[in-house]
């Protein structure tokens, strides 16, 4: 709808250097305003956003509803058109937001999917070294348990950001946001064996010199290649549990938090802006939290 073309620009333009979003985040914001414009232009609605009122918001939520959308898309759906009018406020196309008073649908809490040490261990301890990616994959899946990483900070690694001898590396997230986060001498091993050992032997393609992770063209990994890597060995361990590289980095975390690490530490490693994201984390063992309450609050001594 033309009408909406220069809010929109201006909306991922205001994403883009004003709130240092990534690529995939302006992208999902995006997306969520094109449902609204596409909910107009059905209902044959040639009106722009400072014309939108509470009882359009609430049929456009009728509406997806109806289309099957989960309630966490919807409440996501809603939180992008939110970020929107945030905008338009900013910028005096409105005074008020619309979707102030819309009810956002009721989700419970989704706890991640984690797996246990010895599942860790036994997945991947399924990884076949014989074959020459044998120690790329199991220098990658330490890394990715050992550092907490996402998967888009995992094979976007640079060896240059490698600070063994202070153990850290140093990784860059979302919003193109860097951080510092500990290495454990397990990682580090790994990847040093992968280093020295099948690396030097890849033909690496222009531009690709600084990536730590090569596949075997000496090009960069994809998402879906590790994807897939994990799947694979998740089958030949025989875990049941609907797992992803992701897994890795909430089991990181849970097992932290297990052990008595300081949520805020955790917030660091993780490279979370807000503790509330990884507070989710203190829902994964109860009875390690109830246990640790009567040990140490001072009503219990």
């Amino acid at each position: 709808m033309s009408i909406w073309n220069s809010y929109v620009h201006g909306f991922k333009v205001y994403l883009q250097l004003e709130k240092s979003l990534s690529i995939n985040s302006v992208e999902a914001y995006l997306h969520d305003v094109a449902k609204i414009i596409q909910f107009l232009e059905m209902q044959h609605l040639a009106i722009g956003p400072e014309k939108l009122e509470l009882h359009h918001f609430q049929s456009f939520l009728k509406w997806i509803t109806e289309l099957g959308m989960s309630a966490r898309t919807q409440a996501r759906v809603i939180s992008g058109m939110r970020a929107f009018y945030r905008y338009l406020i900013l910028e005096d196309v409105v005074k008020s937001d619309p979707t102030a008073l819309l009810d956002s649908p009721k989700i419970g809490l989704k706890l991640p999917v984690t797996l246990h040490v010895t599942e860790v261990d036994h997945l991947i301890g399924k990884i076949d070294l014989s074959k020459a990616e044998g120690k790329r994959n199991k220098a990658m899946l330490e890394t990715l348990y050992g550092c907490g990483l996402r998967v888009s900070e995992l094979i976007n690694l640079k060896i240059s950001n490698l600070f063994f001898d202070d153990g850290f590396i140093k990784v860059t997230g979302k919003g193109d946001k860097e951080r510092l986060v500990p290495i454990g001498s397990i990682a580090q091993t790994e990847i040093q064996f992968y280093l020295s050992g099948l690396r030097p032997h890849v033909p690496v393609k222009k531009g690709n010199e600084d990536i730590l992770f090569l596949s075997r063209r000496g090009t960069g990994l994809t998402r879906e290649m590790i994807f897939t890597i994990v799947k694979r060995l998740a089958i030949l361990a025989g875990i049941k549990k609907r797992i992803s590289p992701h897994t890795f980095r909430h089991s990181f975390a849970t097992h932290l938090v297990e052990g008595g690490a300081d949520l805020r530490a955790v917030q660091e490693m993780l490279g979370h802006e807000s503790i509330t994201t990884t507070e989710i984390y203190t829902h994964l063992d109860r009875e390690y939290l109830r246990s640790t309450i009567i040990q140490y609050h001072p009503r219990n001594s």
